[in-house]
């Protein structure tokens, strides 16, 4: 008997002993004189199941999770006989409900092989959409980006079709793409997923956005606690240039478009897309006044687009598959699918694909299972440390931008966090004005003083020190930041505080 068995080697099974039980499995089969192929696969994101191992077994994939190095010599003795009798077995991976359920899209490929054979990319329509837009001008690029309907995957989610139409449209003898890697949002893990697990179809979109801009030099600024993602993606850069795909000749066509990946510099606010340039070009990262817009005066000064991981992976499926599919997933102007990242306090925590339009009471209850203390849940905050807090009331509200906002709140990159009822939701107030004032870059006066005055007046709330004067001065100080604030750094932390405020005030009285 020969087994072929895939094991995720991500940053989120290696925390988790994945290493330690490739060892074992192959140290047990050595043992058997078993014949064992063992690939290091990418996570499908069940990350409460990590290790997952799976097996192929009758035409079939078999998933057994999570594996310990205890649990070895029983699982090869189950694989020899009847998987299903095993205690860990999961029955077939492609038929898991969380699986099964949700419209993997950018995530499509997530999992099913080594992230770095190219090989197996392109057995997976891998480079479709590249060979495609070869064919066409930049402008029909543009064109079938802008009619997809496909918003940035950050936080602002501007149309990325205007952002690439402007730089396509301002003259520049050089003109760059930039991916905004620096994912440092609290309860996000999206990017470094797709990064580890299918980093050739970034790279395959940044390509087709230098198609489509007239842009010949693209950068990853890569969130300097990502090593493991900074591994493959070096290795991917040059593979991915050994067969031409990078270059002074892609594939043949005549067409130019070099990579380079670049570390960032350890800080939040390099999130910000004119800190990031500013870090990129070597100085210290602060946020730029704007105008001029990075698509006019980007880095070193030329026509720039900066589109994060997700937003770049999107464009492959939509040449590849066309604008019309991808606009036709989803709701209102939020289209094709939102990358939803389950952490906090979850029994269930990974990663859902879903088309616009779910709840977040879908996501928590079904997806996530309710709280991993067992209690129940209180509070979520979505859209990452400067995202509000949603109370029971608002989960039923459709995972859509602008039923987002007009409850005051935002999806951002799709992080979700979960509270249960032992949360002080003062406490996590105070953390949002703390977290501000300790990653502020301190450009501008309002975030830089109005976080540390913040942090002052809810310290005086929390001590019960006149407390409603107190809060009135904390709503103020809201405005002036919300209004004041050169970037999103300062004009969001009012969201998670105002929301505390407003729907958990119990705990600030």
């Amino acid at each position: 008997m020969s087994l072929r068995l895939f094991l995720p080697r991500d940053t989120t099974a290696l925390a988790l002993g994945a290493d330690a039980v490739a060892i074992a499995l192959q140290r047990a089969a050595a043992e058997r004189d078993l014949p064992l192929q063992l690939v290091r696969n990418g996570s499908r994101g069940l990350f409460w199941l990590e290790p997952l191992l799976e097996a192929e077994h009758a035409g079939r994939r078999i998933a057994f999770g999570p594996v310990t190095v205890a649990a070895v010599p029983s699982l090869l003795e189950a694989l020899a006989g009847d998987p299903g009798a095993h205690p860990l077995c999961l029955g077939a991976t492609a038929e898991l409900p969380y699986l099964q359920s949700q419209q993997r899209v950018s995530f499509a490929r997530a999992g099913l092989g080594d992230p770095l054979c190219l090989d197996s990319y392109r057995s997976q329509q891998g480079f479709v959409g590249l060979q495609r837009a070869l064919h066409l001008a930049p402008r029909d690029i543009v064109s079938a980006v802008t009619e997809s309907g496909l918003r940035g995957r950050g936080g602002a989610a501007f149309p990325a079709g205007i952002k690439w139409q402007t730089v396509l449209d301002t003259p520049g003898e050089q003109k760059y793409i930039v991916c905004n890697a620096d994912e440092g949002d609290s309860g996000t893990f999206a990017d470094r997923l797709l990064m580890e697990a299918d980093p050739y179809q970034l790279l395959e979109g940044m390509i087709i956005a230098g198609l489509a801009v007239g842009a010949t030099q693209g950068y990853i600024y890569l969130r300097s606690e990502y090593p493991r993602a900074a591994e493959i993606l070096a290795q991917a850069i040059a593979r991915a240039r050994a067969e031409h795909y990078l270059g002074d000749d892609i594939r043949g066509s005549g067409r130019a478009f070099e990579l380079h990946l670049r570390s960032g510099a350890g800080a939040y606010i390099c999130g910000e897309e004119t800190a990031l340039l500013e870090s990129l070009e070597g100085r210290r990262g602060t946020v730029r006044a704007k105008p001029p817009l990075p698509a006019v005066h980007g880095l070193f000064g030329r026509p720039t687009v900066v589109n994060n991981v997700l937003t770049l992976a999107a464009v492959t499926t939509i040449m590849e598959k066309g604008a019309a599919f991808y606009r036709d997933l989803g709701t209102g102007r939020s289209r094709g699918t939102l990358a939803v990242q389950l952490a906090g306090n979850i029994r269930r925590g990974g990663l859902v694909e879903l088309a616009f339009g779910a709840t977040l009471r879908t996501l928590v209850e079904d997806y996530g299972g309710g709280t991993r203390s067992g209690r129940p849940v209180r509070a979520i905050q979505v859209g990452g440390p400067l995202g509000a807090y949603l109370p029971k009331s608002q989960w039923d509200t459709p995972l859509d931008y602008e039923a987002f906002a007009a409850i005051g709140a935002m999806l951002g990159h799709g992080g979700v966090v979960v509270f249960d009822d032992s949360v002080d939701m003062a406490q996590q107030a105070r953390f949002a004005m703390e977290f501000c004032a300790a990653e502020s870059c301190g450009k501008c006066t309002p975030c830089r003083i109005g976080s540390v005055r913040g942090v002052e007046v809810l310290d005086r709330v929390i001590a019960r020190q006149d407390t409603a004067r107190q809060i009135d001065l904390l709503r103020d100080l809201c405005g002036t930041m919300e209004a004041g604030s050169l970037c999103a750094m300062g004009g969001l932390t009012p969201y998670p505080v105002r929301s505390a405020l407003d729907h958990f005030a119990e705990d600030f009285s």
